[in-house]
């Protein structure tokens, strides 16, 4: 494939392989996207992500990949890192849109600080929250399984999600699996991520669809929630509806340049 230039990004510690894609010329497949993926034998990262054209009109097309090599749904995470990509690049504004597999985001660059940037990200609309006596489960751009735990640190968050992930419930696909705490002014969220198939330092899909999970559960008003994850803060805001459904859904938080590199053939 020759050389392609990469970006390596993390935002709140879920970190990302980028590259720039609008050329066709970063030929893939699902081993080599895992072999780049792999912390011991490749660059490293819980993802990769590709910058395309899109044929709709948007400022370009992220197209997602697991560490696995399996290409996956939307990453909120990773769309904060691709929208300051694109504006590395050059070929978005502050204020931008772009496509993905769950439909077209807006993203707005609020701050730039070195190497950091602060970003808020529209995420898709989210019609229905199925409730059960002791889990919620909820589609933000991504399934996620969401309970609410005591002594979240002490929690074997890896075990207990890979189970929910495999069960026959989520078969054959899987999903996320988000175990919440509840404290005096954030809710604790830690994330077992299918695709990834082990605990990342965060998920904003995860932080968004528990931030829902945790209006319903607490029966509160409150629209705006601070989200801790191991990898760092995130907020999430969203208006409520008399239907059920929760709209206007915003993941606000950073997005980090890390390195930038070349690959070889491979």
């Amino acid at each position: 494939m020759g050389k392609i230039q990469f970006c390596k990004y993390q935002g709140a510690g879920n970190d990302f392989i980028v590259i720039d894609n609008r050329e066709e010329s970063f030929v893939y497949n699902n081993e080599l996207i895992r072999q780049l993926c792999d912390r011991h034998f490749g660059i490293g990262s819980d993802g990769l992500m590709l910058l395309e054209n899109d044929s709709a009109g948007s400022d370009f097309y992220m197209r997602y990949f697991n560490a696995d090599g399996s290409e996956s749904t939307m990453c909120g995470n990773g769309g904060r890192c691709i929208a300051t990509f694109a504006r590395l690049l050059g070929i978005a504004p502050r204020k931008l849109e772009f496509n993905s597999v769950d439909g077209l985001h807006t993203a707005e660059i609020l701050n730039n600080e070195g190497s950091a940037s602060m970003v808020k990200l529209k995420m898709i609309d989210v019609e229905q929250v199925h409730e059960d006596d002791d889990f919620y489960y909820l589609n933000t751009g991504s399934p996620h399984h969401v309970v609410f735990v005591d002594e979240l640190d002490e929690f074997d968050v890896v075990s207990e999600g890979r189970r929910v992930r495999n069960s026959d419930m989520y078969a054959p696909d899987g999903t996320n699996v988000n175990f919440v705490q509840l404290l005096d002014d954030v809710i604790y969220v830690r994330t077992f991520e299918r695709g990834v198939e082990d605990e990342t330092l965060s998920c904003g899909t995860g932080a968004t669809a528990s931030a829902i999970a945790t209006a319903l559960f607490t029966e509160s008003d409150e629209t705006v929630f601070n989200v801790r994850t191991i990898g760092g803060m995130l907020k999430v805001s969203f208006e409520r509806y008399d239907d059920g459904s929760f709209r206007n859904i915003y993941l606000e938080g950073p997005a980090t340049f890390i390195f930038e590199g070349k690959l070889n053939s491979l």
